[in-house]
């Protein structure tokens, strides 16, 4: 049995494609995708609910278009968004072609089921002449026919030829802007087709469980696959799909990045699970504190321990650092030495000062070293 050597991660070598203004494939950092799930046509709505995937770190969001009333509504959406949006197309290929000249930087659509060779080629002219790139979706829960009639069920080989069906459609026009996923709510479906996915072609690669859950099923869920598929360097892109808010789906993204070193965003906290030593609340104040701490962008990281079994050992790993003590007095760690205690009282409202000054701190010693770079 082969054992993959601990925090070893050689990403995948593919070619780069642009959606809009990101980089997804090549040496470009793994983007971090989400859906939004308002009415598209509901700009307010939807252009509200795309800023908070932005503040989450979302680099990429996607939005639906099913109808004309949705591809209208487009144009304004684009113009108020910061990141590039992908429009989401099944089987309409108008929409398509309308998507494209509102301004989407993609468009998620599969060739294979909007009909003739020339609508395909009237969608890559759109492509082309607006600078989309295109997302191609395979699903196990949506495979075609004559696939699901000759491999009598979704399985691996199924997927993987159904995206190189579609692959070959785009290939056909002369159009190469393409990412691929071939999702499935079954993990082990997923991960097995990703993999073989992977050793037929060279370009980027969306990962995702689709359908994976609510918000704590479909978190784990995600993680074991997605994870495991970054972990053997698979994956370009990630979109954690969950039966919850897109800007909590972004939030996992990142921390299962954060949990690989593959990248980092705000602040990583290290907490233990509580036990009758705990000095404090530490369940309570883990909480508060990642909700308090979710406008930090500056990769940093944090541990609440609360007593001093493990706590001095986790605090001199991290920037700051707090261990519960006895009498409701616990001692504060600032890169990974003993710097002084705090009392329960205003304990959260002092870390939290604490992260914000390391936050500045790190970010105004990087301005100077980024000017120096350029």
């Amino acid at each position: 049995m082969s054992i993959r050597p601990w925090r070893d991660i050689a990403r995948r070598p593919c070619r780069q494609i642009m959606v809009g203004s990101v980089p997804v494939g090549g040496d470009a950092p793994v983007t971090v995708q989400t859906m939004t799930n308002t009415p598209t046509d509901d700009v307010r709505a939807t252009v509200d609910q795309i800023r908070r995937c932005e503040e989450a770190g979302a680099d990429i969001v996607r939005v639906s278009c099913p109808d004309v009333a949705s591809t209208t509504a487009l144009k304004q959406i684009v113009r108020a968004a910061r990141v590039p949006i992908v429009a989401d197309i099944h089987f309409h290929y108008k929409r398509a072609l309308e998507a494209a000249d509102a301004g989407a930087a993609c468009l998620r659509i599969n060739p294979g089921n909007i009909g003739s060779s020339e609508r395909v080629a009237e969608v890559v002219r759109a492509a082309k002449a607006n600078g989309c790139a295109i997302r191609i979706g395979v699903n196990g829960g949506s495979l075609e026919r004559h696939l699901l009639e000759k491999y009598g069920e979704p399985c691996p080989d199924a997927l993987v030829e159904s995206a190189l069906d579609h692959i070959k459609l785009l290939q056909d026009h002369d159009f190469h802007e393409y990412k691929v996923a071939v999702k499935a709510s079954d993990l082990f479906l997923a991960v097995a087709a990703y993999q073989q996915l992977a050793e037929q072609v060279d370009c980027p690669l969306h990962l995702g469980i689709t359908e994976a859950g609510g918000f704590v099923g479909g978190t784990v869920k995600s993680a074991i696959g997605i994870g495991s598929l970054l972990w053997f360097g698979i994956g370009d892109t990630i979109r954690v799909s969950l039966s919850a808010e897109p800007e909590e789906e972004v939030r996992v993204g990142f921390e299962m990045l954060k949990a690989l070193g593959i990248r980092n965003r705000g602040v990583r906290v290290v907490s233990c699970p509580s036990c009758a030593r705990q000095g404090f609340d530490v369940i309570r104040t883990v909480q508060t504190l990642e909700e308090r701490l979710q406008h930090i962008r500056t990769p940093m990281s944090l541990s609440v321990l609360g007593c001093v079994v493990n706590g001095p050992g986790e605090a001199r790993e991290t920037d700051i650092g707090i261990t519960g003590g006895g009498n409701g007095r616990h001692m504060v760690y600032l890169s990974g030495v003993t710097d002084h205690h705090v009392q329960d009282e205003g304990m959260i409202d002092h870390i939290v000062r604490l992260v914000e000054a390391k936050a500045a701190e790190i970010e105004a010693k990087a301005e100077p070293e980024a000017v120096a770079a350029e």
